[in-house]
């Protein structure tokens, strides 16, 4: 897939044409089309990748990830958080559901939902806090 490929995608996301975004962006209305055989230049595709909120890595081909990930040592710092806000609960802080104490399953449901909305979190503040030299 190609530079004006990822571009035709990513725009249907947003319910827009080409040419909607390219105005939004200051580009001339056909400059994607031009994309489709010649190369962009490196501070139009990283207009269009801030545009999209993903990496101008994604937007060549060089990788299928759109968004910057979390490292598996984030993942497992995430989960141990995650334990520990459970084990207070366990220890009694009044968590209940309808009134009944939380049944095993229901704090399981409860550490999967937490541990991933954590690692949403920690994914949106790498995009917003890696400086733009080492993004792509």
């Amino acid at each position: 897939m190609n530079v004006f490929e990822r571009i035709q995608i990513l725009a249907k996301g947003k319910d827009k044409s080409l040419q909607q975004i390219a105005e939004d962006l200051g580009f001339s209305k056909n400059l994607f089309y031009r994309w489709k055989t010649s190369s962009p230049k490196g501070e139009d595709l990283a207009k269009v990748a801030n545009y999209f909120n993903v990496s101008t890595d994604y937007l060549l081909g060089r990788t299928e990830k759109k968004y910057f990930e979390l490292t598996s040592d984030e993942k497992k710092d995430i989960a141990e958080e995650a334990d520990e806000i459970l084990a207070g609960i366990k220890d009694g802080t009044n968590f209940n559901f309808y009134g009944e104490p939380a049944t095993p399953e229901q704090l399981e449901r409860i550490r999967v939902a937490l541990t991933t909305a954590m690692e949403m979190n920690k994914e949106e503040a790498k995009k917003k806090f890696t400086p733009k030299k080492y993004r792509d």
